[in-house]
């Protein structure tokens, strides 16, 4: 793989909570807590978990406006991310096609000797 792998990053976004989540602040720009949780089957307070999962490894960041955090998407880190799934894409087509052949070779052999 030429992108290396970020474990927490994957553990993060391995969550379908926090893909919903980002899913959600990317379809509407930023987000609170509050108005998260009113799109979500969660808590106010399990998103604000969620959040600082998300936060920790960059994939959020937030201001204060007020009394309320908003949270935007990093679009490097998200790239960061696509980059990385990309990756293991290809690395899994690769081995996938390896396998594939084996598999039709050995067909092949089965097919030869059953004549």
């Amino acid at each position: 793989m030429s992108v290396l792998v970020d474990d927490d990053l994957w553990s993060a976004v391995g969550d379908p909570t926090r893909r919903r989540m980002l899913d959600q602040l990317l379809s509407d720009g930023s987000g609170t807590a509050t108005s998260l949780s009113e799109h979500l089957p969660v808590t106010r307070q399990a998103v604000s978990k969620h959040l600082v999962v998300l936060d920790r490894v960059g994939l959020v960041h937030a201001t204060t406006a007020g009394r309320e955090r908003q949270y935007r998407v990093d679009p490097a880190q998200l790239a960061r991310a696509v980059a990385q799934l990309a990756d293991v894409g290809a690395t899994w087509d690769t081995r996938l096609q390896r396998i594939k052949r084996i598999a039709e070779t050995i067909q092949r052999g089965n097919t030869e000797t059953d004549k």
